[in-house]
């Protein structure tokens, strides 16, 4: 990750690495907490209640970031638990994660998922709507750092994050969550301020 984003003139610690890790107990995750890691990603919040309290209890400073679609009755709980929320991606949701932030005096950070490759199976707003979902976001008082995408599978992902770039510099937004364990050199050379690993570091599930 560091040799890519030095091969285009960017900063490696610009860039946080997200260790995804869903499905993985702690006795996986513990590894990379003694090795200084820090940075973590869960996708579901029942998930993520039942094994992050203790972990940081036992190691402070771990930011945790919810990866994975939220619904909105657990938009409270996510408040709570999580640091970073990367898939604020329907109105609904920017109403509850709004009510739950006020209510709880906490506001993550936020980023808008778009639906890049407008897959019907995908989380993610149309890129078509995104400049009104960001619009009630930013009214509902959610922090709106940058945005996040899942590119097609199988596919170049690099035009896809081209294009998140570039919708991110059209409404004034400077981070990207983008790159996961197949295409994380391509994120980093594209911009990339975020990328979630899970597989590259934890091995196949």
């Amino acid at each position: 990750m560091a040799r890519a984003a030095r091969s285009v003139g960017r900063d490696p610690a610009a860039i946080e690495l997200v260790a995804i890790s869903k499905t993985w107990g702690a006795e996986a995750i513990a590894p990379l907490i003694s090795a200084g890691h820090r940075s973590f990603g869960e996708n579901r919040v029942q998930e993520a209640e039942a094994k992050w309290p203790a972990l940081q209890a036992e190691t402070p400073g771990i930011r945790l970031h919810l990866v994975g679609q939220l619904q909105s009755n657990k938009a409270a709980e996510a408040v709570a638990l999580f640091d970073v929320i990367h898939s604020v991606d329907r109105p609904s949701l920017v109403a509850a994660l709004g009510k739950a932030m006020a209510a709880a005096g906490k506001r993550p950070d936020c980023y808008i998922q778009v639906n890049i490759g407008a897959e019907p199976q995908k989380g993610g707003c149309a890129i078509a709507d995104l400049p009104d979902l960001l619009a009630a976001a930013r009214a509902a008082g959610l922090p709106i750092v940058g945005l996040m995408c899942v590119p097609p599978a199988d596919i170049e992902a690099a035009p896809f994050f081209a294009l998140l770039a570039e919708l991110a510099r059209r409404h004034g937004l400077t981070q990207l969550s983008m790159g996961m364990s197949s295409d994380y050199e391509t994120a980093a050379m594209l911009g990339a301020t975020v990328i979630r690993v899970g597989s590259a570091l934890f091995g196949a599930r």
